[in-house]
């Protein structure tokens, strides 16, 4: 069974909306499973649990078949969301552009001008699809 996974943060922004509108049709459209995804930082000290996380999403686009709410908690963002999208195979990420910008600015400590689009398909082999809000 196919997946798409879109990591969103809690409560809904307008970026994390329109990334999950785009998650659900593409999820709709190849007749795959959708996990939604939310990381909590240990830094920040707050936890979402999987309930308020699945009525905010509920509220916003009614219930959606085949979802799945998932937390994670992890001192980065973007490694969590990582090994996340690894360790569930997962066939599509849909990510919005504003995290694309976060995942740029962290590897570019590291990295000469980082192609995070090219990274991010050969360190997770499945489809990344960015989204504008």
């Amino acid at each position: 069974m196919p997946l798409v996974v879109v990591p969103v943060r809690y409560p809904l922004s307008r970026h994390s909306q329109a990334t999950l509108a785009e998650a659900v049709r593409i999820a709709e459209e190849r007749d795959a499973d959708l996990t939604v995804l939310h990381v909590d930082l240990y830094q920040e000290g707050r936890e979402v649990t999987r309930t308020e996380l699945k009525r905010a999403v509920e509220a916003e686009f009614g219930r959606i078949d085949r979802a799945r709410y998932v937390i994670r908690r992890g001192f980065l963002v973007e490694e969590t969301i990582l090994d996340e999208v690894a360790a569930e195979n997962a066939d599509v990420v849909v990510i919005g552009s504003k995290q694309v910008s976060r995942w740029r600015r962290t590897f570019s400590r590291f990295l000469d001008d980082p192609d995070i689009d090219r990274f991010l398909r050969e360190k997770l082999d499945c489809d990344v699809v960015t989204v504008s809000a």
